[in-house]
């Protein structure tokens, strides 16, 4: 299971990175789904999770005394360089990494997945991705509130896929691509444009 994991994180990765090959230094500082961040911004965020084992995060922990927000600012920072191109390459240097935080490996496959979103839907980018994978990520962020919240954030709602099997809770209608229900899960507002039934717009008010 471990490395089927990581299969599909390494994929991930090799995917995105082939997308913003051809980014130009404008479109670089497009903003990200992330508030604040620009998607080379965001990247480079990625690129610092896949090279930050327990230890570091730890010592990131205690340096920035507790401060995980400060945390990912300086470790973003650090994979920043000096160039977008510097940037990308940093990237494309841990696509095969196992390095990561003292998370589950779910989690990476998420961040991966939902942050590549982040850069990807602002510069207008689709993926066609593997609907098994996006069905497994559903499973896990419906079931969590680890690193971001999602469980707590569709109480009450039943969301049901439109092109796979995912389904989960009782409550107001929601329905869409397994994409668009696992962005909206974890709190991305411009996926709930995606999504039909009566309990988006109490999901969007979530976001």
């Amino acid at each position: 299971m471990p490395n089927t994991l990581w299969s599909l994180v390494h994929a991930e990765r090799a995917a995105l990175a082939a997308d913003l090959a051809s980014l130009t230094d404008e479109l670089w500082m497009t903003p990200s789904l992330c508030d604040g961040l620009s998607v080379r911004d965001v990247l480079a965020h990625l690129s610092s999770s896949a090279r930050l084992n327990a230890v570091h995060w730890l010592a990131g922990v205690i340096k920035c005394r507790f401060d995980f927000d400060k945390q990912v600012s300086m470790r973003l920072a650090e994979q920043l360089g000096d160039s977008p191109t510097e940037t990308l390459q940093r990237f494309r240097d841990v696509v095969d990494s196992t390095t990561k935080p003292p998370l589950p490996i779910m989690a990476v496959l998420g961040e991966s997945v939902v942050h590549a979103e982040d850069i990807r839907r602002p510069l207008g980018i689709r993926r066609a991705y593997p609907i098994e994978m996006l069905t497994r990520l559903a499973d896990y962020y419906q079931g969590s509130d680890q690193v971001v919240l999602a469980k707590g954030r569709i109480v009450g709602l039943r969301l049901t896929a439109t092109d796979g099997s995912f389904a989960t809770g009782v409550g107001a209608q929601i329905s869409g691509p397994t994409i668009a229900l696992i962005m909206a899960m974890t709190g991305r507002k411009a996926f709930c444009a995606d999504l039909d039934g009566d309990g988006v717009d109490l999901l969007a008010s979530r976001c």
